[in-house]
């Protein structure tokens, strides 16, 4: 993990198959399809947070709110000072969502399995079945970090602004429009295809390794970033589609890279290319 700006938000699975059980720490699997990983075996010991069910709003198109958020962490077991570590299915995207609503709630001890499951199973390390039996914990949620987040208007006076970036973290042919739904949910098309003007296409997934799914060294990340103008010194905003693939080049730069100001916009092309006038580029 060395040379990473924050390379305490990140561990290993050797770490992870030693640290738990143990005083003061959780192991959170965090799913877009439990039946497809959690409930066919997980890490001995981890809790489950369902993407869709736990910690988006049930109602509205939304993370969940603050009362709801503190209900989540109490029955996972998790109180303010408890140390988190979070893995899951799709090379962590979903881990790196939970991560990101985490932060924006105030909770300090968080960190990511690298890897997530596809590491842990290739190196065929073992899964329980049974799930834990965990104690509920005293936790209430301090008002969130809105630095953290971009919201519609936050979007529309970055563009044009000089020190400011837009990250478009889809794949490419989301970005030139000649898709309106990533492969993976062929059914959840936007109304547009294209993107927000002036954003740069830096694919999420250029990010990790294809072997195992760890993340790439800070030397290969930055040439990743830079060269397309996303740097350092700049205001940088990361969308992918509702928010999930952004929430993972988020935490690429801000916290392995260690970018000072980014958001995430989790409202994304979801808003954006529905939005009646708002402005999209294609090609």
């Amino acid at each position: 993990m060395s040379g990473y700006a924050r390379p305490d938000v990140l561990v290993d699975t050797e770490w992870v198959s030693s640290a738990f059980p143990a005083p003061g720490r959780r192991l959170v699997e965090v799913d877009y399809d439990p039946d497809g990983a959690y409930r066919r075996g997980h890490i001995g010991g981890s809790t489950l947070v369902w993407w869709s069910r736990d910690i988006n709003d049930p109602v509205t198109r939304d993370i969940v709110g603050r009362k709801a958020f503190s209900g989540l962490m109490s029955r996972n077991g998790i109180s303010p000072d408890t140390e988190v570590v979070l893995y899951g299915d799709f090379n962590n995207w979903f881990a790196a969502f939970a991560f990101w609503v985490m932060k924006y709630y105030g909770h300090e001890k968080v960190r990511i399995m690298d890897g997530g499951r596809k590491k842990w199973e290739l190196e065929g390390r073992p899964y329980a079945e049974a799930e834990p039996d965990v104690p509920a914990a005293a936790y209430d949620a301090p008002p969130p970090d809105e630095g953290l987040r971009a919201y519609l208007p936050d979007v529309r006076r970055s563009l044009g602004r000089e020190g400011s970036a837009l990250v478009d973290v889809r794949s490419p042919k989301e970005f030139t429009g000649e898709v309106t739904a990533p492969p993976e949910y062929p059914t959840e098309n936007a109304q547009r295809g294209g993107h927000i003007p002036g954003a740069r296409n830096i694919t999420w997934a250029t990010a990790v390794n294809d072997s195992d799914g760890t993340f790439k060294s800070p030397e290969e990340l930055r040439r990743n970033y830079e060269p397309a103008g996303i740097t350092p010194d700049r205001d940088v905003i990361c969308y992918c589609r509702i928010g999930e693939r952004s929430s993972h080049s988020w935490f690429v730069l801000k916290y392995l890279l260690g970018y000072p100001r980014v958001r995430n916009y989790d409202g994304s092309w979801t808003e954006w290319g529905n939005m009646i006038g708002n402005p999209v580029e294609r090609g």
